[in-house]
């Protein structure tokens, strides 16, 4: 194995490309614990000098907003404009995967800048040091490849983070729900129940959580119940907590019972959240026969058909031949 990497270019390419991506997944683990560990840090140091949770992480967010904000005014100083011509659109999906800071289009567009370079740079220098040839055609459409590569895997990315996110807050959104139906029944007004809720799930569904928190945020601040349900929904991006915000508005303008409301709308989001599951179960069989069928059919098959191979070898070959 080890003469056969040594002796083909192609095969040492892998492997040092393979060694590059371990070495670089290891680094970016170590950065990411070393920066949880310092954030739980500053997080510990805070609510011991007497701040909240919500506030925490507010600072620490804000402090991490200012860096990169930093980062983006000197490379726009340098003339590089990092604007994007669909910006609402690409507005929507960074808040839709959770990325509601004002500089996240720009980041995004340097993200991207950055690995169209990187990308065919890193290839090149693999080829250079792997002491490779290539025709210019070839180093051409190679270039071309990791470069677009490069331009679509920020998109990849932002569309699986919204996806998770997405699941996560549906997953979560009916036990606010219910949590919430029991603190207005118990006397609680909308706001101070949304309020108790989220502070209530910052544990078990931390997404559901910063959204209630954020919309008695806004309706502390001096914004009207309407203005504030629906940019929750706006910053949800999920249908079930738009229909939400929609019922509540509709609710507290014809005077209706909230309790009754929260109490239907519950019902029906366990049902759906009941459906999902069951129509996740009904795709398994579906699932497990392609594997069945890959592996496990042509072993089977070839149990079954090796007795009367082996006993056509040895009788009917022969009596066939005259022997």
């Amino acid at each position: 194995m080890l003469q056969f990497i040594a002796s083909n270019p192609y095969a040492r390419i892998a492997v040092l490309a393979l060694v590059f991506l371990v070495v670089l997944a290891v680094t970016l683990s170590a950065v990411r614990l070393l920066s949880r560990r310092a954030n739980l840090r500053k997080e510990l140091e805070l609510i011991g000098a007497g701040s909240d949770t919500l506030s925490t992480r507010t600072r620490l967010s804000q402090s991490k907003e200012g860096t990169w904000l930093g980062v983006l005014e000197r490379i726009e100083k340098t003339g590089l404009s990092l604007a994007d011509t669909r910006g609402d659109e690409l507005r929507k999906k960074l808040v839709a995967a959770g990325y509601s800071s004002p500089g996240a289009p720009r980041i995004f567009t340097l993200l991207r800048v950055v690995l169209v370079i990187a990308l065919p740079s890193l290839l090149f220098l693999i080829i250079n040091l792997a002491g490779q040839e290539l025709s210019f055609v070839k180093i051409y459409l190679f270039g071309v490849l990791f470069a677009i590569i490069g331009l679509y895997l920020p998109n990849l990315w932002v569309s699986a983070k919204a996806s998770r996110r997405e699941e996560a807050i549906r997953r979560g959104f009916p036990d606010c729900l219910d949590l919430m139906l029991v603190c207005v029944e118990a006397g609680l007004g909308l706001e101070a129940a949304m309020d108790r809720v989220g502070r209530e799930m910052v544990r078990s569904h931390p997404l559901v959580s910063q959204l209630l928190s954020v919309a008695t945020l806004q309706m502390r601040a001096g914004s009207t119940r309407e203005e504030s349900l629906r940019k929750l929904g706006d910053i949800s991006q999920v249908d079930e907590i738009r229909s939400f915000s929609t019922l509540l508005i509709q609710s507290d303008k014809m005077g209706t019972s909230v309790a009754d409301t929260l109490r239907v709308y519950a019902a029906e989001m366990r049902e759906k959240r009941r459906l999902r599951a069951e129509e996740k179960a009904h795709r398994l069989p579906v699932l497990i026969s392609i594997p069945l069928v890959v592996c496990m059919l042509p072993t089977m098959i070839g149990v079954l058909m090796i007795p009367g191979v082996v006993r056509a070898v040895r009788t009917l070959f022969p009596a066939l031949a005259g022997g």
